[in-house]
C-alpha cells in the first residue's frame, strides 16, 4: 500500500506545492528586479510601469498561474468555484457590494483627505500587482494548498490556506520596497493577507478580492508613491490597469468555456 501511495503523494506534492511555490518565487524575483530595485512607484517612469505590468504582473503573475490551474482542473484537484471565477451575475454582485463598502471606507478614512481622484490614481497604479498577487497567493497557492491538505477537513484546510497565503503576501513587501523595508510594513502586509484570505475563501471571487487587496494596499502604501502618479492622470498607469483587468477577464472567459463545474444533485 505504501509503495502505491508514494508515487501519488510525490506527484501531488510537485503539482500542488512545488510548482506553485516556484511560480511565486519567479514572480517575486521579477517584481524585485522590475519594480523594487528600481523604486518604480517612488519615481516617474511610465515605460518601467508598462514593462513591469507586462512581464511580472501579466505573464508571470496571471498567465503562468492559468497554465498551472489547467492541469489541476484536469486532475480534479480544484474547480471553478474554488478558484473564484464565478458566473457573470455572481461576479457583478460581489464587486458592487465590495465597491460600495470600500467607497464608504474611502470617504471616512481616505489617506489623501477629500481628494478621491488621488485615491483612484493610487489604486490603478497598484492594480496590476494586486491582481497578480491574488492570482498567485490565493487562486494558485491558496487553492492548491487546500487541495493538498483536504483530507484533514475543512477547518484545517481553511486555516492552513489563510495562514500560508497571508505570510506569502506579507513577504511581497521584500520585493516591492526592499530599500525602505520596515517591520511595520511587513506586519501591515500580513494583516492585509489575513483579511484577503478570509474574504477570498468566504466569497470565492477573484475580482472582489482584488478590489479588497487593492484598496487596503492604497491605505498602507499611500506615503510610498510619488506624487506625480497621484495627482496626474498618467496614460501608462491607466493602460497598465486596463491591460491587467482585460487579461483577468480573458482568463475568466477561457476557463468558463473550457472548464465548467457541474453540480450533481444528491438523490
Amino acid at each position: 500500500m505504501t509503495g502505491l501511495q508514494s508515487p501519488a503523494l510525490r506527484t501531488a506534492t510537485i503539482r500542488l506545492l512545488v510548482i506553485p511555490v516556484a511560480v511565486y518565487t519567479a514572480w517575486m524575483l521579477e517584481t524585485f528586479l522590475l519594480e523594487g530595485s528600481m523604486d518604480l512607484f517612488m519615481r516617474f517612469d511610465p515605460t518601467g510601469i508598462l514593462l513591469y505590468t507586462l512581464i511580472a504582473c501579466i505573464i508571470t503573475g496571471m498567465v503562468i498561474p492559468l497554465l498551472c490551474i489547467r492541469k489541476t482542473f484536469i486532475s480534479g484537484a480544484v474547480n471553478m468555484f474554488q478558484i473564484g471565477f464565478r458566473s457573470l451575475r455572481r461576479t457583478l454582485l460581489a464587486c458592487v457590494l465590495t465597491c460600495t463598502i470600500g467607497s464608504v471606507a474611502v470617504i471616512i478614512f481616505n489617506p489623501f483627505g477629500t481628494d478621491r481622484f488621488v485615491f483612484v490614481n493610487a489604486f490603478l497604479l497598484l492594480l496590476p500587482g494586486t491582481i497578480a498577487s491574488v492570482m498567485i497567493c490565493w487562486v494558485l497557492i491558496g487553492t492548491h494548498i487546500q487541495a493538498f491538505v483536504r483530507s484533514g477537513g475543512a477547518i484545517i484546510s481553511l486555516s492552513v490556506g489563510i495562514v500560508v497565503t497571508a505570510m506569502l503576501f506579507g513577504m511581497t513587501t521584500f520585493a516591492y520596497f526592499p530599500a525602505i523595508l520596515q517591520q511595520d510594513a511587513f506586519f501591515s502586509s500580513v494583516c492585509i493577507g489575513i483579511v484577503a484570505g478570509l474574504f477570498f475563501f468566504a466569497v470565492r471571487d477573484v475580482y472582489a478580492t482584488s478590489i479588497v487587496v487593492g484598496e487596503c494596499s492604497v491605505f498602507t502604501l499611500a506615503d510610498r508613491i510619488t506624487p506625480v502618479y497621484l495627482h496626474n492622470a498618467i496614460p501608462s498607469v491607466w493602460i497598465s490597469a486596463g491591460l491587467a483587468v482585460c487579461t483577468l477577464m480573458g482568463i475568466h472567459l477561457y476557463l468558463s468555456r473550457n472548464f465548467t463545474t457541474i453540480r450533481i444533485p444528491v438523490p
